[in-house]
C-alpha cells in the first residue's frame, strides 16, 4: 500500500519553504472569497494577521519569522497517496496518519506532526488538496511559542479556506520568466514550465493533445558552446535530444542572427505519439554574452507546419529581455 513517509513529507517541506522562487513577485489576489494566491501558483488560503507574502518562497510569514506557511503544487499521485494512507488500519510505529479535513470548498487531508529542533518546539501542519490534475500543497510550519494568533485552532481554521484555481492567468505566468514575450501569435494555453526559466504555449489545452497540435517552447538555459565553431555542434546534439520524438531526420542546421544576436536553427522531421504523428519540429538558440543561451524548441503537424512557423517565428522575434 502506498503511504507518505516522514522522508517525503520533509522534503516537499524544504522544497516549499525553501527552494521555491516563483513567487519573487507580491502575491495576487484571488476571485475565490478572499483567498490570496502566491505569484504564479495554483493554491491559495486567506492568511492570518500578521502574516505577509514572503519574497523568499511561495507562501506567507510572520514578522518574528516563526510561523512559515509554503504553497505549491505537487503531482496528482500525492493526494491519491494521502487517501489511500488515510484508510490504512496499520501504519508503521511513528508514521504520520493522514486524517480527511474539510475546508470550504472540497475534502483534503491534513497531516500533523510536533517534535523539537534543540530546545524549540515545532509543529507541522501539512494540508494536500485536489486540483486540477494536481495536488495543493500547504505546509504550515510554526517554531515556538508564536501566540495565541497561531494556536492549532486558528492554523486549522486558515488551513480550511484553502483554494485551488484551475490554471494562472496568462500575465501572471509570463511576468514570473526571466525574459519578455511580445506577441503570443494566437496560442491560447500557457503554462509555465519552470519557475522565471521556461513556458509553453500551445493550441491543445492539455498534454495529450500536443503531439497533434502546434506548440511552442522558450527557456533559458544555463551553459553554451565555448567557442563560435562549437555552435553547430551544440545545436545539433541538443536537436538530437528532443524528448517524444521518433525516426528523426535532420534537415536544417545553420547559424543566423536573432535580434541581432548569434544564433543557430535546427530543423528536424520526425514522428511523435502513439499515433506515429508525422511532425516538422524547428530549434532556435540564441546565445548571449553571458552563460545563458535562450533556447526556442517548436513542433507542429507536418500538414500544419506552413501557417504554424509564421506564428513561431512571431513569437520569437517578439522575445526581448526584461
Amino acid at each position: 500500500m502506498m503511504m507518505i513517509s516522514r522522508k517525503t513529507l520533509r522534503r516537499a517541506a524544504a522544497a516549499a519553504l525553501m527552494t521555491l522562487t516563483a513567487a519573487l513577485a507580491p502575491a495576487v489576489p484571488a476571485l475565490a472569497a478572499d483567498a490570496v494566491f502566491p505569484a504564479g501558483v495554483r493554491i491559495g488560503l486567506v492568511p492570518l494577521d500578521g502574516l505577509t507574502p514572503s519574497k523568499e518562497f511561495s507562501g506567507f510569514i510572520s514578522g518574528d519569522q516563526r510561523v512559515r506557511i509554503g504553497l505549491s503544487e505537487i503531482p496528482e499521485a500525492a493526494y491519491t497517496a494521502a487517501e489511500t494512507a488515510a484508510k490504512q488500519e496499520n501504519m508503521p510505529v511513528g508514521a504520520p496518519k493522514p486524517q480527511v479535513f474539510e475546508t470550504t470548498t472540497r475534502k483534503g487531508y491534513l497531516i500533523t506532526e510536533s517534535g523539537k529542533e534543540g530546545d524549540t518546539e515545532v509543529a507541522n501542519y501539512t494540508l494536500l488538496l485536489p486540483g486540477n490534475k494536481f495536488t495543493g500543497y500547504a505546509i504550515v510550519q510554526v517554531r515556538g511559542e508564536a501566540g495565541e494568533t497561531y494556536s492549532e485552532a486558528n492554523i486549522r481554521k486558515m488551513l480550511a479556506t484553502a483554494v485551488t484555481r484551475p490554471e494562472v492567468p496568462v500575465d501572471e505566468q509570463l511576468a514570473q520568466l526571466g525574459f519578455k514575450i511580445g506577441d503570443l501569435a494566437g496560442f491560447k494555453h500557457v503554462r509555465t514550465i519552470a519557475p522565471r526559466s521556461a513556458v509553453l504555449l500551445s493550441d491543445g489545452d492539455d498534454d495529450a493533445k500536443l503531439d497533434s497540435s502546434a506548440y511552442i517552447m522558450v527557456g533559458i538555459m544555463q551553459g553554451g558552446p565555448a567557442q563560435p565553431d562549437d555552435r553547430g555542434r551544440f545545436a545539433r546534439d541538443l536537436a538530437s535530444n528532443i524528448v517524444g520524438l521518433r525516426d528523426v531526420k535532420m534537415t536544417n542546421n545553420e547559424p543566423l542572427r536573432i535580434d541581432g544576436s548569434p544564433g543557430y536553427e535546427t530543423r528536424l522531421d520526425g514522428v511523435t505519439g502513439t499515433d506515429n504523428t508525422p511532425v516538422r519540429v524547428v530549434q532556435w538558440l540564441r546565445f548571449g554574452s553571458g552563460q545563458a543561451t535562450l533556447r526556442i524548441v517548436a513542433s507542429a503537424p507536418q500538414s500544419e507546419w506552413g501557417t504554424a512557423f509564421t506564428r513561431f517565428r512571431t513569437v520569437r522575434d517578439s522575445i526581448s529581455a526584461k
